[in-house]
């Protein structure tokens, strides 16, 4: 399952580096882009910043129930079960 998610990881990367290889050279950039949608580079930098802020504590949150979870599952298991 990891290999399938990096392959996708890797797809995802290779086309983005095509296509903005190709928005370069037509002379568009990220300021011109994000200036046409009507935002900032302070106004996204303020709700990557908010975002943070909620996740954060929720993704601790959640993590303390879940991992012990995990953990107790993957104690009783059958002996012999495989986790592919």
């Amino acid at each position: 399952m990891l290999t399938g998610a990096l392959k996708i990881l890797l797809k995802i990367t290779i086309a983005s580096l095509i296509v903005g290889t190709i928005l370069s050279h037509f002379g568009i950039t990220a300021d011109h882009i994000m200036r046409e949608a009507g935002l900032s580079r302070e106004r996204v930098l303020d709700w990557l910043e908010r975002g943070w802020t909620w996740a954060l504590p929720n993704l601790f949150l959640g993590s303390l129930i879940i991992v012990p979870m995990w953990f107790v599952f993957y104690l009783f298991r059958p002996p012999g079960a495989r986790s592919d």
